[in-house]
Order: C-alpha cells, then sequence, then structure tokens
C-alpha cells in the first residue's frame, strides 16, 4: 500500500511539473512570436500612458497639490474643494499642540500622495464653515471626495490614542477612507512598536451632503 501511494504522489508531482512545463514553454513562444511591430506598439503604448501620468502630476501640482497649505479663510476652502476630486482638511487651533503633531504627518503625506490635496483651516476663522461641518474637537480632519465630506477623523482615536502614532497609521487611516491612494493592507493598520497603542476598527463610509451641508459624528475634546 505504501508503494502503491508513493506511485501515487510521483505521478501527481511529474504532472504538476509537467503541465507548468507547457505553461513556461507557451509563454515563452508567445514572446518569440512578438514581431517588431508589435514591440514598437507597445512601447508607443508605454509612452503614451507615461506622457498621459506625467500630465496628470502637472495638473495636479498647478492646483495646490503636493505641498500641505495654509488657506487664510473659509472663502477660501470652498474654491480649493470645487476643483479637486480628493481633499483633507485639517481644522486646527494654535493653542492645541496636538494639532503641530497632526501638521507634521500631514506635510510628509502631502509630498507623498500628489493625488490628492492636503490643507489646514484655522477653526476660528472659519465659524460658519466649522458649525456647518460640526467641527466641535480640535483637530479633526475632513476627507472630501468631489466636494462632498465622506469621512472625518476626529482627535487621535482611529491613529491609536496616542500622539506617537507614525506616519504610516496616519496614511492607512486616510487610505480607509479612500481619499488617497493606498496600496498597503486596508484590512488592518500597519505595525506599530507602541503596546499601549489601541485602534478603533474604522468602517467605509459616506457622510451624505455637500461640502457646506455634512452630518458627522463628534466627541467632546
Amino acid at each position: 500500500m505504501a508503494n502503491q501511494a508513493v506511485e501515487m504522489i510521483t505521478k501527481v508531482l511529474e504532472q504538476t511539473v509537467r503541465v507548468a512545463e507547457e505553461q513556461v514553454d507557451a509563454q515563452l513562444s508567445r514572446l518569440n512570436e512578438i514581431d517588431e511591430d508589435e514591440l514598437e506598439r507597445l512601447k508607443e503604448r508605454r509612452l503614451e500612458a507615461l506622457k498621459k501620468a506625467q500630465k496628470q502630476k502637472q495638473e495636479w501640482l498647478s492646483k495646490g497639490h503636493g505641498e500641505y497649505r495654509e488657506i487664510p479663510s473659509e472663502k477660501d476652502f470652498f474654491g480649493e474643494v470645487k476643483e479637486t476630486k480628493n481633499v483633507v482638511c485639517h481644522f486646527y487651533r494654535n493653542s492645541t499642540f496636538r494639532c503641530k503633531i497632526l501638521d507634521k504627518h500631514l506635510a510628509i503625506l502631502a509630498k507623498k500622495h500628489i493625488e490628492t490635496k492636503f490643507i489646514k483651516l484655522d477653526a476660528e476663522k472659519a465659524p460658519f464653515l466649522s458649525e456647518r461641518l460640526r467641527i466641535k474637537v480640535i483637530p479633526t480632519l475632513a476627507l472630501l471626495i468631489d466636494g462632498k465630506t465622506k469621512d472625518y477623523i476626529v482627535g487621535f482615536t482611529d491613529l491609536g490614542n496616542t500622539d506617537e502614532f507614525a506616519t504610516e497609521v496616519l496614511e492607512w487611516r486616510l487610505g480607509c477612507a479612500e481619499v488617497i491612494n493606498y496600496s498597503g493592507n486596508l484590512m488592518e493598520p500597519p505595525t506599530t512598536t507602541k503596546k499601549s497603542s489601541k485602534f478603533t476598527k474604522v468602517e467605509k463610509k459616506t457622510i451624505r451632503g455637500r461640502a457646506d451641508d455634512t452630518d458627522s459624528d463628534s466627541e467632546d475634546d
């Protein structure tokens, strides 16, 4: 019986290897069949894709992407949001030290994710907007897509309940809201060495309404 089992396993392995070899041979044959004209077409399509990507990058940069900027008033907020698909807006106060922590991380991410506009607005200079967006906790990040507020990051609850969260954690949280192009695993936050950090489960959600007519959950500072 043992010999029969060994023979069966051997046959299965041989068959698996043979199938793999056939697939490799087929791929090699396909590559050999590509003529110069087809190679040239592939190069042209690749070049066109690169040109398109470069044009998109330049368009983003012309709209203020690639840097973390402060806007002077709530009037400017609507113009910034109207012309851009993805926006992260930090509502801050100079007297709140945690806003400085967010500033550091957002400046890094703004350079990395030029597909998204990163801005900040002094909540004390935007009373109307803060009330309409129900900004009650500082700092708060409003995450907007196509002019509509999709999500909020209120305080540091979603970032591990610690002032020492890594930039990658904030990047992951923004990825969960789909406001940046995130290439990591959205199912769980990046590994953190802070044992005391506790993450709140993040569920994808959409907060209905325009940028100037939005509902959100709030907490006490």
